[in-house]
């Protein structure tokens, strides 16, 4: 079984089980070109919820129906595709396979940089086009979960560093001792069904100093 028969049998076997397909946006400003990768992506199981033949259009059906892939064309009119991949990168919408007929390395570094996830050189076969959406969602993946990660992290040292400082501030205005000021924190959270870090602020906001 090469790779685009392995796509296809996942795609199957999700259709069997009942799972939602997977969705997909197509930007491609020549109509057959269009119509080929639609057909492609509807027989390896996607669901194309949008077929369009420009970048502005492009980044309106995306921000509308949130797709898991977006296929899309470079050299479009109105809005190229780098700049689309661009504006659906920052506003981190969705991953974004590119499809250029040319392969210079200036042009694949500026839709590396606008955010697209994969690339396919024209003219391109299922074989070429699937694998690449297969890599583009799973780099998306990784890089949403890492920056999930990250986010966690960045709360919790910042939750951190306000429970230190309200705890601090118990000791001082309240004479209790480091463990007794951390579980005044834990159990008021528990009492009032608050987080950690919201009790933290409110002690921070009533003891802390203010200034004028």
């Amino acid at each position: 079984m090469n790779e685009n028969e392995a796509v296809e049998k996942i795609a199957e076997n999700e259709q069997d089980s009942g799972l939602v397909a997977r969705t997909a946006v197509v930007a491609e400003d020549e109509s057959l070109i269009r119509m080929d990768i639609v057909e492609t992506l509807t027989e390896a199981g996607y669901e194309v919820v949008a077929a369009v033949g420009d970048g502005a259009s492009a980044v309106e059906k995306v921000r509308e129906l949130r797709p898991d892939i977006v296929v899309m064309d470079v050299k479009m009119p109105q809005m190229d595709g780098v700049s689309a991949a661009e504006a659906i990168g920052k506003e981190h919408l969705a991953p974004v396979v590119m499809l250029t007929a040319f392969s210079q390395k200036e042009l694949v570094e500026r839709a590396r940089d606008a955010g697209a996830m994969a690339f396919v050189v024209k003219p391109f076969t299922p074989n070429d086009l699937l694998p690449a959406i297969e890599i583009a969602l799973s780099r998306y993946q990784q890089i949403t979960s890492l920056n999930e990660e990250i986010r966690d992290l960045e709360e919790r040292f910042e939750t951190r560093k306000r429970v230190d400082r309200a705890k601090g501030l118990l000791q001082t205005n309240m004479n209790l001792s480091e463990p007794d000021a951390f579980r005044w924190i834990q159990k008021t959270s528990m009492d009032r069904r608050l987080t950690m870090r919201e009790v933290a602020d409110a002690v921070i906001d009533q003891l802390g100093p203010h200034k004028d």
